[in-house]
């Protein structure tokens, strides 16, 4: 499976492309062609363009949760092209309206504004296969005693604004001849609980390795905990990006080996 970085928080030297504070991944997998969140805005759109990657062939659409920074673009991207019958997966509760510090942080487009633009919604949280090797998670089990825990602002649920937890957080698992890679959006479910429900779906004991934001912002016991976790289970790299602070990575990178990615990066996954 091929997967191109279409954007990121991060650019790399002498690759010439935008990136803005958000993610989108690009897959392909045999015939299938699949699109892992939409950024903010119409950066992805620029970037693939640039990339000489066609948009209008894609086979599904998959949202690893309902912030902004992952769903703004979807807009931009039914405006400028005809995905009638393509697939759109993603947990139910990823188009709830959510604030943080008095802020609309949530998904634009509801999904039935989704559905109006010819799109074939999928909501599930159970796992949902989109090819014989690749997988979307669901809603992930939260197992791990330290994460996933702490809420981020207020959803709307059922006509009230609650604590938000994000149970809709979810990630994809490509079950490859190396052994299961994650491809995460953000994880505020927990880059541990995620890896550990992808490992018991798998029934594998490691995964190959892991490519998203992992949400680790502090220097704390978390992080400490986290590196720790991350290199009993990933057998050779982990590709954080988004929302990983460089105080993180570097704490990762001294367990295991951390590879630098950015807009128009792409990799091989075996």
């Amino acid at each position: 499976m091929k997967l191109t970085v279409l954007c990121d928080n991060n650019t790399i030297i002498d690759c010439y492309y935008l990136g803005e504070p958000a993610l989108s991944f690009y897959l392909e997998e045999g015939d299938r062609k699949i699109l892992f969140d939409t950024g903010y805005s119409d950066v992805f759109l620029r970037n693939a363009e640039k990339l000489g990657i066609d948009l209008s062939a894609l086979t599904a659409v998959v949202i690893s949760h309902g912030h902004n920074d992952h769903t703004g673009g979807l807009r931009y991207l039914l405006n400028e092209t005809d995905l009638s019958g393509v697939k759109l997966i993603a947990h139910p509760g990823v188009f709830r309206r959510r604030r943080y510090e008095g802020l609309e942080i949530g998904a634009e487009l509801t999904a039935e504004e989704c559905r109006e633009h010819g799109l074939e919604v999928i909501e599930t949280t159970e796992p949902y296969r989109l090819s014989e090797k690749l997988i979307y998670l669901g809603e992930i089990p939260r197992t791990v005693s330290f994460e996933g825990k702490t809420p981020i602002g207020r959803v709307l649920e059922k006509g009230k604004w609650r604590a938000d937890f994000i149970r809709d957080d979810s990630a994809l698992c490509y079950e490859g001849e190396e052994g299961p890679f994650v491809i995460t959006g953000c994880s505020h479910s927990g880059i541990c609980n995620i890896l550990s429900y992808a490992l018991k779906l798998s029934g594998k004991e490691k995964a190959s390795g892991i490519i998203g934001g992992f949400h680790l912002l502090k220097q704390d016991e978390v992080l400490e905990e986290t590196a720790a976790f991350l290199s009993g289970h990933v057998s050779k790299d982990l590709y954080p990006c988004h929302c990983v602070s460089l105080h993180a990575k570097l704490a990762l990178a001294a367990k295991m080996p951390v590879i630098e990615i950015g807009s128009g990066s792409s990799l091989e996954i075996l």
